[in-house]
């Protein structure tokens, strides 16, 4: 970088003579001599002229230093630090208003995109002329792209400013601009720009404009899906240092809607070098960016969104060197919203955002007008509502927000009620430039003021629920107006010390159902009580009573007798069509049935060894200490999942393995090789590893590829492997298996050790505990269905991540015998706080493994 340097010399030294000047004429040499004094001789002394002594000379001599110092230091800092030049490139665009588009534009090989563009650099050169702080410094600028409307130019410049005219510069780019370029002859017209604005970006996208072997243009037609991905997905990794760009256009009078279909880039960091972009222009400036994306999404995560014009820009900026498989993408055309909104007439009805489930698009403005019968008043419930937006506090809404009676709402809300006094309410919902959101769902009522929820009770937010739901120990309303001013009941609540009532058997259960912990204070078990398995205290009179009082059987466990009981879905169900009063007796080592059959088939969850020693947390496996483990390969692809043996021949696996991908067909059984008794992947060849084809793969008729409810797939082995110390079994547990809450249970597997990270070599554990349905779904609202379980720590640390998928979760019983509770399905990245994992539920999908494996 060069710096602009005064030169030396011109004022910079003066003659040392000029000091010293006199005058050598003799004319005043009379006036001199008029002024002689002849003094005695004996005071010679006052003639002599006294000098200053030493010191002073000394101190004048540093100040002097001093002062040369200090101005040799401010004309360094004015030559060379103060008009020292930075690099800075502006991204912009701007409006042509007299000129139409044309198809051509959208090829910049095109010669009308090459003329067009001259001018464009023409006009920008000649308004930065006209800013003293970038017409001297402007070095060069380019066009990249044009769109309809009527036709806008997407471009960058690139200056070299001094130092300390950066933030000025930065505003005088900010401002909309215009400039008309005169014609070159009488018989051509003016050239007019309107809306020149730009703002600063990272030099790397001008490296990505110059550089084409990553540059993609795409127009979708009306009707047309088109799909693009990163280079080399998914067999192999995209580049290391990749700058890629993909131009995303639709017709005119038309909007985008982008959906990424798979998402595993680098994994965000802090200097966010590594990223993915999506802006709605074609330039890349940071007030238009739509979503800024990385790390890895699980397959639950919406990532559809939405562009306010007919194009968008997607850009990937990779800087470190980790190997990732990158994404893949869809998009499509919609035609543009005529109007935003509407008028709502009736006692009820429903609305969203502009194209919810999706994310809305950017620079909307919608205004619903809600009317009721006049003699109703009308309340709006927002059942889900996601305006958040990333640098924006909590509290302020000053971008994207919803308004209802003048108050404004944005963030992310759990579901909540907004009333008006009269029959009339209107709602708007306001999106700025950039960053979108999945919007809300919305439901509207008209209500009689005196009795605003008929038969049910009444939160403080205006939410109706049922009354049942009043202290019962779960808030149900947001302000937990539910929970507050409750009596409890002695006998089946607990009353915690910040009020709120919880059922007595959560109680030293070794889960925080309080909040304030006061449910796990003092969890000795009182006299008389009996000490349940899972930490709660119990009445002795209901130990051995035939009931399962502790929910974990463990009040029955030990019992002399086992009682033959009604049956119900939580009962054990002999063979004989009897029900017995324990939980959990199938292959516990005591026949419980009259006919023996919970202690049938019981070759099964058993160990060489049984190490008890304490996946994204874990650690390494002993060889042989999941023998039940099994390491799924797809052709040319390596490790992908992972399955359980649960006979010679049948694995259980999670269907989102196989569901056919990217023009792989990964329901074909003829591609999947299974490896069993595999410790190390990288000796697959080892003594005890048995390697096997698959002849089917059946996966759950109900599995839904968005939700992931029914992730469940058998799998039938070509051949019988031979049970050995690594390759045996797991048990199966019956419908009927409860794993309770806060029960240890560990998952393995192959998959990353930490979110974005890579496939180990080396098999996983770690332990993880069976968290509370209600706090599942409240975690994760409406993507937990009865097929699921939360697994994991709240505070994170623990987990399956990818490459787990299809592996067991295994649970080790009393004895010692462990049986499958689950399989290895989502998650919301990996071990992060608040977001367990998500599981398939073994016990409820039972009796249809059995209907399908006879096992």
């Amino acid at each position: 970088m060069k710096s602009n340097q005064g030169r030396k010399g011109g004022g910079g030294s003066k003659d040392l003579r000029a000091g010293l000047k006199y005058n050598s004429r003799l004319e005043n040499m009379n006036g001199f001599e008029e002024g002689l004094e002849f003094l005695p001789v004996n005071n010679t002394k006052k003639v002599e002229k006294r000098g200053p002594r030493l010191w002073v000379v000394l101190v004048a001599v540093l100040v002097g230093i001093l002062l040369l110092s200090l101005t040799a230091g401010l004309l360094v800092w004015h030559f060379k630090y103060r008009n020292t030049r930075v690099q800075k490139i502006f991204n912009g665009y701007l409006r042509i208003t007299n000129e139409n588009f044309m198809d051509a534009y959208e090829n910049p090989n095109s010669t009308e995109f090459a003329e067009l563009a001259n001018k464009v650099k023409e006009a920008l050169k000649l308004l930065y002329s006209r800013i003293p702080v970038l017409g001297p410094y402007h070095k060069e600028s380019a066009v990249t792209a044009f769109s309809e409307g009527s036709v806008i130019a997407y471009y960058w410049s690139e200056f070299r400013i001094p130092s300390h005219l950066v933030e000025e510069s930065e505003r005088a780019m900010a401002q909309e601009h215009a400039v008309k370029l005169p014609p070159r002859t009488r018989t051509l017209h003016s050239f007019v720009l309107s809306s020149v604005v730009a703002f600063p970006t990272d030099p790397r996208t001008v490296q990505s404009n110059r550089d084409n072997r990553c540059r993609f243009a795409l127009h979708a037609r009306r009707g047309e899906l088109i799909r693009f991905a990163t280079p080399g997905f998914p067999n192999s990794p995209y580049p290391a240092s990749a700058r890629c760009q993909w131009t995303l256009r639709g017709d005119a009078d038309s909007v985008l809607s982008l959906t990424f279909q798979s998402f595993d880039v680098a994994p965000c960091d802090d200097r966010g070098n590594d990223r993915v972009v999506v802006y709605d222009t074609l330039s890349p400036v940071e007030p238009r960016t739509v979503v800024r994306l990385c790390g890895t999404y699980p397959p639950s995560y919406n990532l559809t969104f939405l562009s306010s014009q007919n194009v968008l820009l997607v850009t990937l900026i990779i800087n470190t060197e980790r190997r990732h498989p990158g994404f893949e993408a869809a998009f499509f055309q919609l035609p543009k919203m005529s109007s935003c909104g509407g008028y709502l007439r009736g006692a009820q009805g429903t609305f969203t955002s502009p194209y919810y489930p999706g994310h809305y698009p950017p620079n909307i403005n919608c205004t619903w007008d809600i009317e009721v019968p006049n003699n109703r008043n009308v309340k709006v419930i927002f059942k889900v509502f996601y305006l958040l937006e990333p640098g924006v506090p909590l509290g302020s809404c000053p971008k994207d927000y919803v308004e209802v009676n003048g108050e404004k709402f944005c963030g992310e809300k759990s579901q909540f009620v907004v009333a008006s006094q009269s029959s009339k309410i209107t709602v708007r919902l306001h999106s700025d430039q950039s960053y979108t959101d999945t919007g809300f769902s919305a439901e509207y009522q008209s209500y009689d003021s005196r009795d605003p929820c008929p038969g049910k009770f009444t939160c403080n937010t205006g939410r109706c629920i049922r009354n049942e739901l009043r202290c019962d120990g779960w808030a149900d309303c947001a302000d937990y107006s539910d929970e507050l001013d409750c009596q409890c009941n002695a006998t089946y609540q607990f009353t915690c010390k910040n009020k709120f009532c919880k059922p007595r058997y959560w109680v030293c259960d070794n889960v925080n159902d309080c909040g304030d912990n006061s449910d796990e204070l003092g969890c000795s078990c009182p006299q008389e009580t009996f000490k349940c398995g899972n930490g709660k205290c119990i009445p002795k009179s209901q130990q051995c009573d035939g009931q399962d009082s502790c929910g974990d059987g463990s009040d029955e466990a030990t019992c002399d007798r086992v009682s033959v009981v009604t049956c119900t879905k939580h009962t054990y169900r002999c063979q004989s069509g009897l029900c017995v009063s324990k939980s959990n007796p199938e292959c516990d080592g005591v026949k419980d049935c009259s006919d023996g059959s919970d202690e049938e088939n019981c070759d099964c969850g058993l160990r060489p060894f049984n190490r008890q020693s304490r996946v994204v947390g874990g650690k390494d496996a002993e060889e042989g200490e999941w023998p039940w483990q099994v390491s799924l390969h797809a052709l040319g692809q390596g490790h992908l999942c992972g399955a359980s043996l649960i006979s010679p021949t049948w694995m259980v696996s999670a269907a989102h393995c196989f569901e056919d991908d990217r023009g792989f067909k990964y329901s074909d059984p003829t591609l999947w090789t299974a490896f069993l008794g595999l410790h190390d992947q990288s000796k697959r060849s080892a003594e005890g590893v048995q390697e096997r084809g698959l002849k089917r793969i059946i996966s759950h008729p109900s599995f839904n590829d968005f939700t992931y409810d029914y992730d469940i797939a058998v799998l039938e082995l070509e051949r019988p492997v031979e049970y050995s110390s690594t390759v045996r079994p797991i048990c199966l547990p019956a419908a009927t298996h409860v794993f309770p809450v806060g029960k240890a249970i560990w998952v393995t597997g192959w998959g990353h050790t930490y979110e974005g990270g890579t496939v180990v070599l080396v098999l996983q554990k770690g332990e993880i505990r069976v968290i509370n349905q209600t706090t599942c779904e409240k975690l994760m609202p409406q993507q937990i269905t009865p097929r699921m379980m939360c697994v994991g720590y709240l505070s994170g640390g623990v987990d399956a991540c990818q490459g787990d998928s299809g592996g067991p979760l295994s649970s080790v019983e009393a004895d010692g015998r462990i049986f499958q509770a689950g399989v290895v399905s989502w998650g919301e990245g990996c071990a992060q706080r608040d977001k367990p994992g998500v599981y398939t539920r073994i016990p409820v999908l039972r009796d249809w493994i059995k209907e399908q494996t006879g096992v």
